[in-house]
């Protein structure tokens, strides 16, 4: 076999190159940058054919030989066919990072089954060993998983060579702890023409627009029966005594109802019935679900009624109980996200709490401690949840605020200056294989 070198100033050239010479049936080895451009190493599809070839004539020479039945009658041998050549895999172009090249790579590699299938079955219909094909197989599939990474990676590099600020965008919005996704799915939209301010101006602006911010149907204004849920230490309690001392403030004691299903912290009914007392609105304990309906019977003509729940980790099994429970007495549900957690931790406890039923909203708490705040707006955008309040500290009820979607992308923004998670251009292309996809919508 023989391979060939091709030099061009860009990809798009020295495919061109390698088609005019080595046919479409080529199959490219290597690919590099160099101080000309870019180099490639690749081979016509007839050498690549008798490589395939040669490893399972040897194998055929290798397999013993199966002895005749004795039969004085025996018939004459048929002929053995003879054995098929060997499709290459062909040579896809090298396109932006869009869906037409994510078909294209989904093509080659329905091509490399089908290829990985052939030869199978030439070597089981001429004798070849078990152990030799598994060999051949083995260097197959790796021989397309090498060419699927090749291409996703010069189909990346081609797109953000001719839209650099695509690759700018992604490196910040991964530096203030948004997903690959929700980055894929808002860079995709970038208009051509835009400047690197007005890419800056306009990524802030579809932030805004997708993170719902309910402010003017919020929870203490409109009423009801409302449970804080989720993990241990996010804030529940807390959260509950700001959300009770803003009722107080706006429409008086007399409106307002508390609960706690929270047996099990030491403490925990102490603080809730201290609170309150200080605010002058009844406490009332609910251990089970019994406990729960005359506990909401008792309260029927409050305006607001808050129930503080006992925090359970997402991975819980008492997760779904405690979600029948409260669904079956009609009570809605916030989730708390700790600002501070890590984006794969958030995900998993929206996924939890959500349930059949729904949420009625996410409270984001203790923004004051998350050094990249980015990560829970992002998957409040992602998972499509209303934000009702944001926190940011232990003063009841100084430090609960309606969100402000500006304010909010902006200081997720500004994390990524000086994250140590800030990606080069070329660290970015590793993030970027050919099984990725985009898993979020962002609505430009």
């Amino acid at each position: 076999m023989k391979a060939k070198r091709f030099i061009g100033a860009t990809s798009r050239q020295v495919l061109q190159k390698v088609r005019l010479e080595l046919g479409a049936e080529a199959v490219i080895l290597s690919n590099k940058p160099c101080r000309e451009g870019i180099e490639i190493l690749a081979v016509s599809g007839s050498d690549m054919s008798r490589l395939i070839d040669e490893p399972l004539a040897a194998a055929r020479g290798n397999a013993p030989r199966r002895a005749p039945a004795p039969s004085p009658a025996r018939p004459r041998a048929a002929a053995a066919p003879s054995p098929t050549r060997t499709a290459a895999l062909p040579l896809p172009a090298v396109a932006a990072y869009t869906s037409a090249a994510r078909v294209a790579a989904n093509t080659q590699a329905e091509q490399a089954r089908h290829t990985s299938a052939s030869i199978a079955a030439q070597a089981a219909a001429q004798g070849v060993t078990q152990a030799g094909a598994g060999s051949l197989m083995s260097e197959i599939r790796s021989m397309k998983g090498l060419l699927r990474q090749q291409m996703a990676t010069l189909a990346w590099s081609d797109a953000v060579r001719r839209r650099p600020l695509r690759g700018l965008l992604m490196r910040e919005l991964i530096a203030a702890g948004f997903s690959t996704a929700l980055g894929r799915a808002l860079v995709d939209k970038l208009p051509d023409d835009f400047s690197e301010a007005q890419a800056r101006e306009w990524m802030g602006a579809v932030l805004e627009r997708n993170l719902r911010c309910n402010v003017d149907d919020e929870v203490v204004g409109r009423g009801g029966v409302y449970a804080l849920v989720g993990p241990t230490g996010v804030g529940k309690t807390t959260t509950a005594a700001k959300l009770a001392a803003r009722c107080v403030m706006m429409h008086g004691a007399q409106q307002l109802g508390l609960i706690t299903t929270d047996s099990y912290r030491v403490g925990a009914e102490d603080q809730l019935r201290t609170y309150g007392k200080i605010l002058g609105a009844p406490v009332f304990v609910a251990q089970d679900a019994i406990d729960l309906r005359h506990a909401l019977g008792a309260l029927a003509g409050k305006r607001l009624v808050l129930i503080d729940t006992v925090g359970m980790a997402q991975r819980n099994a008492q997760v779904a109980e405690q979600h029948d429970m409260l669904a079956n007495a009609g009570v809605r549900r916030l989730l708390l996200l700790n600002a501070a957690s890590q984006s794969e931790t958030l995900d998993e406890v929206v996924s939890a709490y959500q349930g059949r039923s729904g949420l009625a909203g996410a409270v984001v708490t203790k923004l004051d401690e998350a050094a990249r705040p980015g990560c829970a707006l992002d998957v409040v955008i992602r998972r499509g949840l209303g934000l009702r309040y944001v926190t940011t500290g232990q003063r009841v009820p100084e430090d609960l605020h309606l969100p402000n979607p500006r304010v909010l992308v902006h200081r997720a923004l500004k994390s990524a200056v000086k994250s140590a998670t800030r990606l080069s251009a070329e660290e970015l292309g590793l993030l970027f294989g050919p099984t990725a996809e985009a898993g979020a919508a962002a609505h430009a």
